[in-house]
């Protein structure tokens, strides 16, 4: 199955990046056997990947990193790069690759001291693949400072380095280094595009992924954890309900307390696993004593670690709340679709009966500023202001209207 089939609803991207990839091929073998460079190509050492989330970004990305490093025999036959089945491919895509350096955070940022450690690798030759292949998936969380220090790299490339950003959109990544890759955007994939490939993919029923895909309109990631997660499914329907429970100011302060409270404890089932194991693993490694006593000289790298969970804490917290303004907006839209009378497809399905009495007791303006409430709510968050604070003044405009 060529590694392109895992691009959904993204054809014409596909075929530019299988293009690429073909020139990319046919480039390395002119070297490798001194004939003479084709004239022109379509492949270039710098990308970036931009799309709403959800679109697959960085799995295309993966993928033409996957086709880059392809070493199946049928090449030499005319065959496309990126079989998927080939030693390359198949190292590229689990992320065991030497030479495909896959780079993604989970912290709120990326700072100078890691983006130097890529751009040092970037300059070394393939170990033993075609191509040296760096993935930024979060090019959008570089900081200022760690831009400039990428500036450099991508500006003056190393012969046979190949740089894949991935950001929401081109805004995301500073003009200058913009300015200096090809920009691919992706869509955002089709519902019933995205039902199929959880079907084909995952094993899940066809009416539990046509609902997921619906309910999380085309969003892959996302639909595949509604699917297959019963846990998921059950905050998001809690979620749900929040419209109906801000009638008062009380019930307003315990929405938003119980929605910062879902978010934390999200963020703690997900990080308490990853921390015990990453501790345990630094104290080894440190030459901790039996009962756990530290040797001198350590405390600065344990604390530096526990710095680095807390920070990634607190991202998880703020993305798993963000899921749930999204859920919440979608509601929202829903509401509107029917006060509007459009054709436009029921995201919240099950939730119809609901959704038809808040469109019967409101307005189309009203609820046009609940999502924009919504949207404050989210673009508070981003500036930093306190988590409780932001969604509950977003509950009480909810309930203002």
């Amino acid at each position: 199955m060529p590694v392109w089939d895992d691009l959904v609803g993204q054809e014409k991207v596909g075929e530019q990046l299988a293009a690429a990839a073909r020139d990319a091929d046919a480039l390395v073998t002119a070297v490798a056997e001194a004939a003479p460079l084709p004239e022109a190509s379509k492949m270039t050492h710098a990308w970036l990947f931009t799309g709403p989330p959800g679109s697959g970004r960085s799995t295309a990305a993966r993928a033409f990193a996957a086709a880059l490093q392809c070493v199946s025999p049928d090449r030499a036959l005319g065959g496309m790069p990126g079989c998927g089945f080939c030693d390359g491919c198949h190292t590229s895509l689990v992320g065991t690759h030497a030479d495909v350096e896959i780079v993604r955070t989970d912290l709120l940022s990326i700072g100078v001291k890691e983006t130097r450690d890529l751009v040092r690798r970037a300059q070394l030759s393939p170990a033993g693949g075609r191509w040296q292949v760096i993935v930024l998936e979060d090019a959008d969380r570089l900081t200022e400072g760690a831009g400039n220090v990428l500036l450099k790299a991508v500006e003056e490339p190393a012969p046979r380095t190949v740089w894949l950003l991935c950001a929401p959109s081109i805004e995301d990544v500073l003009p200058t280094i913009r300015s200096r890759c090809r920009l691919l955007t992706l869509r955002t994939p089709p519902v019933e595009a995205v039902a199929d490939i959880l079907v084909r993919r995952d094993g899940v029923e066809p009416e539990v992924a046509a609902a997921a895909a619906r309910a999380t309109q085309g969003h892959i990631g996302r639909a595949r954890r509604l699917a297959t997660d019963p846990s998921a499914r059950q905050r998001r329907a809690a979620v749900l309900k929040l419209p109906l429970r801000i009638d008062d100011i009380g019930g307003c302060l315990k929405a938003a307390q119980e929605l910062i409270d879902t978010a934390s404890e999200d963020a703690k089932q997900l990080a308490e696993e990853v921390d015990v194991k990453e501790t345990e693993e630094l104290k080894a490694a440190l030459g901790a004593a039996q009962g756990g006593r530290m040797p001198r000289g350590t405390a600065g790298v344990m604390k530096e670690l526990e710095d680095r969970q807390k920070r990634r804490r607190t991202r998880t917290q703020r993305d798993s709340l963000d899921l749930a303004l999204i859920d919440l907006t979608g509601f929202y839209r829903d509401v509107l679709a029917l006060q509007l009378g459009s054709r436009l497809a029921i995201a919240n399905a099950e939730a119809e009966d609901v959704l038809e009495r808040l469109a019967r007791g409101g307005s189309p303006e009203s609820t046009l500023r609940r999502i924009d409430a919504i949207a404050a709510c989210r673009e508070a968050l981003d500036r930093n202001v306190a988590p409780l604070l932001a969604v509950e003044a977003m509950t009480m405009a909810l309930r203002a209207g």
